[in-house]
């Protein structure tokens, strides 16, 4: 398992749970199994370039998106053991965080969106 697959692996959950998507709805897009989606997840399976430009389109963002945040100094291509079968940590592995997120998406009003944001950032930072 390499490090980037690990990482392209969390940014598709994480778009595919904001979404409120299911694995088979995400896998009905691309004609694969729900299974296959689960691998690319976990980043037991990498993502071809084509692959990744059809996720990208299904889910309505860009390729790059996929790569956000992902550390480009040494290690980042290596592969690894300590990310085998490990959840995606955060926003995504949490019932409430889902939830949260979700309801986020619905706020249609960006000065209403970046207060909450600002109000997370000053709780989480508080602890």
């Amino acid at each position: 398992m390499y490090k980037i697959d690990v990482h392209v692996g969390k940014q598709l959950r994480g778009r595919r749970t904001a979404l409120g998507l299911s694995q088979e709805d995400v896998a009905g897009r691309l004609g694969i199994t729900f299974q296959q989606v689960q691998k690319y997840e976990r980043g037991a399976n990498g993502l071809s370039a084509s692959r990744l430009q059809q996720l990208s389109k299904s889910l309505g963002v860009s390729v790059g998106y996929f790569f956000e945040g992902l550390e480009n100094g040494p290690g980042a291509g290596e592969e690894t053991e300590a990310c085998t079968g490990i959840a995606p940590d955060g926003l995504a592995s949490e019932r409430e965080g889902l939830e949260m997120a979700k309801a986020f998406n619905r706020i249609s009003d960006r000065r209403v969106r970046r207060c909450l944001m600002a109000l997370m950032r000053d709780l989480a930072s508080a602890e």
